[in-house]
């Protein structure tokens, strides 16, 4: 059976504690091989989840799934028409400036303008609005695409490795940043990484595909400032390494 239409794009009329995400039996093949095999998941109202698995296992086609970005899949699959994607790349539009990028796609009103200049605001970037693209540094390419993401009120942030392609320190930063932002308004959040400690210091809850099942569906029961000082981090850490197949010393 193709995915239901039924299910796409009704969460805004369903109970407010009703799960953002719902698959069922979601299956995707290319040819003959499944990327993802019935796959079975929920994803609350303003929960933020880490999906982590090796190269190939099915992240980014889970990810693109939700995004309707992939389809051909069987299997029922519920997500909120509000919904926006970050990607590795912040995919500007170099012929745009900032604050045009941010409006990309939306309806040309004073409304979305006001949105757009609020969302750079809260991203830093208020006295970087007539920038072009190539000027900016990464980071705050990569805040560029959050605040796009945002005018668009979202009830699901999908996250492909954002941050993947900036140096430590801005990871770090931007890490606070997005934080903050989730914290303020209160997406359900999927963030596809590699990345063990981004997962542990970012989500509430953390997944691990293996050839395009759930393996492991873990929540992050630390305290949301100084994670990776409290001693369950060591622990949880480990679990989630060696589900990944990595050796440790």
């Amino acid at each position: 059976m193709m995915a239901s239409e039924a299910l796409l794009d009704t969460v805004g009329e369903a109970a407010s504690d009703a799960p953002v995400v719902k698959l069922r039996r979601l299956t995707k093949t290319f040819g003959d091989h499944a990327v993802l095999r019935d796959l079975t998941l929920d994803i609350g109202p303003a929960e933020f989840v880490a999906l982590l698995g090796r190269s190939g296992s099915g992240k980014s086609t889970l990810l693109r799934v939700l995004g309707a970005l992939d389809g051909d899949v069987t299997g029922d699959i519920l997500v909120p028409s509000q919904r926006a994607i970050v990607f590795q790349e912040a995919r500007l539009f170099p012929w745009h400036r900032v604050l045009r990028n941010v409006l990309m796609g939306l309806p040309r009103s004073v409304d979305f303008r006001e949105r757009a200049l609020s969302a750079l605001q809260e991203v830093g970037l208020s006295h970087r609005l007539r920038a072009w693209p190539r000027t900016l540094s990464g980071g705050e390419a990569q805040r560029v695409a959050l605040a796009r993401a945002l005018v668009r009120t979202p009830q699901l942030l999908l996250l492909d490795e954002p941050f993947g392609a900036l140096d430590a320190l801005t990871r770090l930063r931007m890490h606070g940043l997005l934080r903050d932002l989730y914290a303020r308004h209160r997406p359900a959040v999927l963030l596809v990484t590699h990345d063990v400690d981004e997962a542990l210091q970012l989500a509430d809850r953390i997944l691990v595909l293996h050839e395009g099942r759930i393996a492991l569906d873990t929540p992050v029961d630390l305290p949301s400032h100084q994670r990776h000082t409290n001693p369950r981090f060591a622990v949880l850490r480990a679990r989630l390494l060696s589900e990944l197949g990595v050796a440790q010393d």
